[in-house]
């Protein structure tokens, strides 16, 4: 290692992550969302034929006068009882153009939880309204979440036009009250689409039926959606995760410093900075399993060595000295509350920021917001599904961005110091 001739641009496979897109659906119970990923992994052929037999014989069980492709998603036994979707089911597919991780959120006002946690990591949301019913206050509860919660792209699907005689000013009416309300949030990369997932209109292929839609299909539009920009590439964010140490004979004094990049771009020779420490040195090389690289970006996995012995351990961040986090023990936060036992003002919790763990105690809680109304409520009593405003003070520094900046650097979660339950999911301000 270390010769020029050994170092190696990036292979084309370690781009394939750039390829992949994560998007979540949300909507209210029965507004279609398992249906939809059903018909999305049928119709892409996405799915074996044993699969179609196995949900077949499933619906004809059932009593369902055809094949229910919502139970593809539905996976828990209480779900295909009750037809709802209580976890955050998981499913995986690809096309020749792009991979997909699809996260299929629940419905239910209790389970808002689980949307926060589906739509963590998402560049999309997909955003399902029964065409019969228009723009309800779970609508408005899913899409405050997206925005709060950064993702960069939402796609309102408008489902069930089969019955509605597949009307156009069914769908414009949708649309306008829909973007009236969305306005209050601030800008949001917006599409919408009518389609019905029950019958496949507008899901993969072209309906027939809706010759007025001159848009793109779902498909078409998640295949080629440019997400090149959702990634931060201009700060360097390099969250320490483990610290390597063979102790070989070949690898005697090798000491690497392994994670994943959560925004920029590293490259061998940078000037940067270790955090908390302030530490200034080089990177002596990146290296990975396909051996070392000139240069890594976001998200890459990587491990870096450096050109000074520095004393650098889990937790601690490389950073760009010319653009550095706020480095601070006081945070404003905005918090999902995830767990029945309420937040305690002047509570102690154990604070989890990418790799590193600290304490901190709630000094503030500010406000919580009426999610269907967008209004800040002087209520200080925050429960289960509550988002509130808070202030954390914590025992140690936490090298930190704003959320709006760096989802992974500006996102935190709480910790019960005696059950050790994540108790709060939240978004530094």
């Amino acid at each position: 290692m270390g010769s020029t001739s050994e170092i190696k641009l990036p292979k084309s496979e370690l781009y394939l992550e750039m390829d992949l897109l994560r998007f979540t659906t949300a909507g209210s119970v029965d507004d279609g969302k398992s249906t939809l990923i059903g018909r999305l992994l049928y119709d892409s052929k996405s799915i074996f034929e044993d699969q179609y037999e196995a949900i077949k014989s499933s619906s004809e069980k059932r009593g369902d006068e055809y094949v229910n492709l919502a139970l593809l998603t539905d996976g828990l036994r209480a779900e295909r009882e009750q037809g709802i979707t209580i976890d955050v089911a998981y499913r995986y597919f690809s096309t020749p153009k792009r991979k997909f991780i699809i996260a299929d959120a629940p419905g239910h006002i209790q389970y808002t939880r689980n949307m926060v946690t589906a739509a963590s990591t998402a560049n999309v949301a997909l955003i399902l309204i029964d065409a019969r019913k228009g723009v309800i206050e779970q609508t408005m509860r899913h899409t405050y979440i997206s925005t709060l919660l950064k993702i960069p792209h939402i796609i309102v699907c408008i489902n069930k036009m089969d019955l509605v005689d597949y009307k156009e000013d069914v769908f414009n009416k949708i649309k306008t009250a829909y973007e009236k309300f969305v306005s209050k949030l601030g800008p949001v990369d917006l599409e919408f689409i009518p389609l019905s997932a029950l019958k496949g209109d507008n899901v993969v292929d072209k309906s027939k039926k809706m010759s007025w839609y001159k848009g793109k299909t779902l498909l078409d539009l998640l295949e080629n959606l440019d997400i090149k920009n959702d990634t931060n590439l201009k700060d360097v964010r390099f969250p320490v995760q483990y610290v390597i140490r063979p102790m070989s004979h070949d690898h005697h004094d090798y000491r690497g410093y392994a994670g994943r990049i959560a925004s920029g771009i590293m490259k061998k020779g940078d000037d940067v900075m270790i955090l908390p420490s302030g530490n200034r040195t080089k990177i002596k090389s990146i290296d990975t399993a396909e051996g070392e690289l000139y240069e890594a970006f976001a998200p890459m996995s990587i491990t870096v060595t450096l050109e000074d012995q520095l004393d650098v351990s889990r937790g601690d961040m490389i950073v760009k000295a010319d653009k550095l986090p706020l480095i601070t023990q006081d945070l404003e936060v905005m918090i999902c509350w995830l767990t029945e036992k309420k937040l305690q003002l002047n509570g102690k919790y154990v604070l989890k920021h990418t790799n590193k763990e600290v304490r901190c105690v709630v000094k503030e809680i500010n406000h919580k917001v009426n999610i269907s109304t967008l209004e800040n409520i002087d209520d200080k009593a925050v429960g289960l599904n509550d988002i509130a405003k808070i202030t954390l003070k914590t025992t140690a520094p936490v090298a930190a961005d704003k959320y709006n900046l760096n989802r992974i650097t500006g996102s935190l979660i709480l910790i019960d110091e005696v059950t050790h339950v994540t108790v709060g999911a939240g978004m530094i301000i």
